[in-house]
């Protein structure tokens, strides 16, 4: 055994849409407005009764379906989120229930909007290791749940969902080694606390790191997965805002590269944008099997964790 394997992925988005003609109902904002500053036309927004546990245990069934496995096969379960509501039991722990998962370990990952690709990368290295054969990696999150809906600098930009993907072990790795780390003393750029509890950030610092320091870590994340930039096919970046998505994807000079920009009609899911982004760009086939594509998440913390993972 010498690796994993990305196998399969879902994704799950609540059926309420919300436009920016309806927040400009809402705030002093307009469409022309969030367009031209973040990218972002609509988002997804969650029932008040509908939990990250719901959300979740949706992606993660239809991965867990595409997969071919069964919920007995899984020996590892992460789930990626930010918004949760309880302490214990975990979402991970709710999922597996739900889902029948009868005996994996079940983990909780805290590393908001790098949270998924982190998460991928601890079920590769488990896997890697021996501690795991099949892995279902989940990023969920309800950002409108701790949106300031007053706020238009931040209502603007969340949408909730999620994302799943099932990994496996395999001959040959398929899953790069990741690229991971963080700016801790730019960590409170980007906050959800509070009574209360409610989303805020400095956009401007997260804005200048992102397009400053992170082509050069997605440069070095392509070297360790052993592909050349302009061999990329396909690059799915933290769905932040359009702002930093195509400056950044064009300084890492991925050129020949599909740009996934599900930001546009998702909003920031924070932990769920990039399986949701990937999930769907698989969805449309748009991404032949074995090509090489740049998973990258970034954000919360100032964190960042991307991996070269083949197309399945």
């Amino acid at each position: 055994m010498s690796g994993s394997r990305l196998v399969a992925t879902g994704h799950y988005q609540p059926a309420k849409i919300l436009t920016n003609e309806e927040l400009a109902a809402m705030v002093d904002t307009n469409d022309e407005w969030i367009t031209k500053r973040v990218g972002i036309r609509t988002r997804h927004v969650a029932e008040p009764d509908e939990t990250v546990t719901d959300l979740a245990r949706h992606a993660a069934a239809k991965a867990l379906a595409a997969s071919g496995l069964d919920a007995a096969d899984i020996d590892l379960l992460l789930v990626a989120t930010c918004t949760q509501t309880e302490r214990a039991p975990n979402i991970a722990s709710r999922v597996a229930a739900r889902l029948g998962v009868p005996s994996a370990a079940l983990v909780d990952v805290g590393v908001s909007c790098s949270g998924f690709t982190h998460a991928l990368a601890v079920a590769d290295h488990a896997i890697r290791a021996g501690t795991a054969t099949n892995a279902l990696v989940v990023g969920a999150d309800k950002m409108t749940a701790v949106t300031d809906w007053t706020d238009r600098t931040t209502c603007v930009l969340t949408g909730d969902g999620a994302g799943a993907a099932v990994i496996s072990a395999a001959p040959e790795a398929e899953i790069g080694p990741v690229v991971w780390g963080s700016a801790p003393e730019l960590g409170s750029a980007v906050r959800i606390e509070g009574t209360p509890t409610r989303f805020s950030q400095d956009g401007q610092t997260v804005y200048r790191w992102a397009t400053t320091q992170l082509p050069d870590i997605a440069r070095k994340a392509c070297e360790r997965g052993g592909v050349r930039p302009e061999d990329l096919a396909a690059v799915v970046f933290h769905q932040a805002n359009l702002r930093i998505i195509e400056p950044v994807a064009a300084k890492l000079g991925a050129v020949n590269a599909i740009v996934a920009r599900d930001v546009v009609e998702s909003g920031n899911t924070s932990a769920a944008s990039v399986p949701l982004a990937l999930s769907k760009l698989l969805e449309r086939g748009e991404v032949r099997r074995g090509a090489p594509m740049l998973l990258f998440g970034f954000g919360g913390n100032l964190s960042y964790a991307g991996m070269i993972v083949r197309c399945p």
